[in-house]
């Protein structure tokens, strides 16, 4: 099987990188930057691909690659930093500024007989971020592409198969940046593009075998796409050495801790629930900060589901359907943390079994579900929204209390049952309400009324990482927001948030 592997150097985007390179049924690893030269070797790849990152390559303790990399024959692509680390590390020379720095969309023109870009545009818009830029090329590399102020946007050296881009053909901002990486796999690499959903789950089923051996598993069920997934491949795997534990922590949006027993009893798989609302708002209590939210829910989570454990006689590993938008946005190698998820930056230093098990950790949310359906998983579970773990904490703004928890579950149900009569809601890929913490003046009934605002949240998106508001007709949004402040006791004013990923989250908190 073809792969190729991604040295990590601290981007944001390494995994989008790996996405899209398994786009192209081409299978891909991701390593740490340090990985050496050996390491890279034995694992045979066709291609190795140098991420982005938030350092200046000539920094005193800036992340650098193993030189040896580029003595072993096989093409190498570098993207952004990666690009001005092939630069540096053979020779050329990357200047802070001077008058090249870059930030979003920027006009390219590429040299078309470079079999990188063979098959481009001679002009098309890429997506810029860099400070530095390569005042001096390597001895035989040559600029493959300029923009109006930077005119090494690109460098090849053909005959070694090297290559860098100043841009991030990783993210969809950038014209034609799948052809471009296509044509690295394939024209370059020699790619066949053999590699499928059915080699994810026979993989996946090996190292879960491989890590539980002879074990029992308890399974951290929510009965979202994540999870569902998980517990079908642990099925497979192990059996009825899998026990799924639903914990109820009184977060759920309206009725959904019911939907979620109805669903899984015709499953062969058992299945146990445990009502711990009490002892989650209690742990809440007073707390506002989103992260220490988290941090509470995620090692909450882990008692209870060691409580379980013990009461039916014990298992050796805890299963989570922890996914890479998860361990990313947690903080991976030297990337930012943007926000601890609880089943990652949130879990407690000390657990009571053996190991945690991830079965889903190195998949997108799409490969997740392509899974589920390779599973034989119903689209009632393969197409259902993403719900956090945290659950309805990180969509009240502020305090969580009872009350706010049962005014934003009616809101919510609204606004979802809205968007699926108008049909819009097969157009979104997430959308839920949040109660913010901010009050306003108001008038019902010619009476003042000084109430909480309510922001509903839409976006569209294929990979999560990456998303955009969704223009929602405005006769939906106003039957919305009327039914909701006339059937809701405690809201008066509703907003809708037009802001895309990144700068923000889908998620408030």
């Amino acid at each position: 099987m073809d792969s190729v592997l991604i040295l990590d150097f601290g981007a944001q985007y390494s995994r989008l990188i790996a996405r899209r390179v398994r786009e192209q049924n081409v299978y891909c690893e991701v390593l740490p930057h340090s990985a050496s030269a050996e390491t890279i070797r034995k694992k045979a790849p066709i291609g190795v691909i140098l991420s982005g990152g938030p350092n200046s390559v000539y920094a005193e303790g800036a992340p650098l690659v193993d030189p040896a990399l580029f003595t072993l024959g096989i093409p190498v692509l570098g993207i952004c930093y990666g690009c001005q680390l092939i630069a540096h590390t053979l020779g050329g020379k990357v200047e802070p500024d001077g008058g090249a720095r870059e930030y979003g969309k920027a006009e390219t023109t590429f040299d078309r007989a470079d079999r990188l870009f063979s098959k481009l545009p001679e002009t098309s818009i890429t997506w810029m971020s860099h400070g530095d830029y390569i005042s001096k090329l390597p001895e035989g590399f040559k600029p493959a592409a300029t923009t109006a102020v930077c005119p090494t946007a690109a460098i090849a050296c053909e005959e070694k198969r090297f290559y860098g881009v100043q841009f991030h053909p990783e993210v969809r901002h950038t014209q034609y940046g799948r052809e471009l990486i296509r044509a690295f796999l394939f024209d370059i690499c020699g790619a066949k593009g053999d590699w499928t959903v059915g080699d994810i789950r026979t993989e996946a089923i090996r190292k879960i075998r491989e890590q539980v051996g002879d074990g029992t598993a308890l399974l951290a069920l929510s009965g979202g796409v994540d999870s569902s997934v998980a517990a079908a491949l642990m099925a497979e795997a192990i059996g009825d050495r899998l026990t799924c534990v639903f914990i109820d922590h009184g977060l759920m949006r309206k009725n959904e801790g019911d939907e979620v027993e109805q669903a899984f009893k015709p499953w062969p798989i058992r299945f146990v629930r445990v009502d711990a609302e009490q002892r989650f708002l209690s742990r809440l209590a007073g707390v506002t900060e989103p992260e220490q939210k988290r941090k509470i829910i995620g090692a909450e989570f882990i008692r209870a589901f060691e409580e379980e454990a013990r009461r039916i006689g014990g298992a050796d590993y805890l299963v989570q359907g922890t996914i890479y938008p998860d361990v990313i946005e947690s903080g991976l190698g030297s990337s930012a943390v943007i926000k601890s998820h609880h089943n990652v930056g949130g879990l407690p230093d000390d657990i009571g079994f053996k190991g945690i098990v991830e079965p889903l950790r190195m998949l997108f949310k799409d490969e997740v579900r392509a899974l589920g359906r390779d599973l034989g998983l119903p689209d009632a579970f393969v197409e259902r929204q993403p719900f956090p773990g945290p659950g309805l904490a990180i969509r009240v703004i502020g305090e969580i209390t009872r009350e706010k928890l049962d005014t934003l579950r009616e809101a919510d149900a609204i606004f979802r049952e809205e968007l699926a009569l108008s049909g819009v809601s097969k157009e979104l890929s997430q959308y839920f309400a949040v109660l913010t913490s901010m009050r306003s003046v108001g008038v019902m009934g010619d009476g003042r009324t000084y109430d909480y605002t309510l922001a509903l949240r839409a976006v569209k998106t294929d990979d999560f990482m990456t998303a955009d508001w969704a223009r929602i007709p405005y006769d939906v949004l106003d039957r919305v927001s009327s039914r909701i402040v006339n059937e809701v006791k405690g809201v008066n004013r509703i907003v809708y948030d037009i802001t895309s990923k990144p700068p923000a989250t889908i998620e408030w908190e």
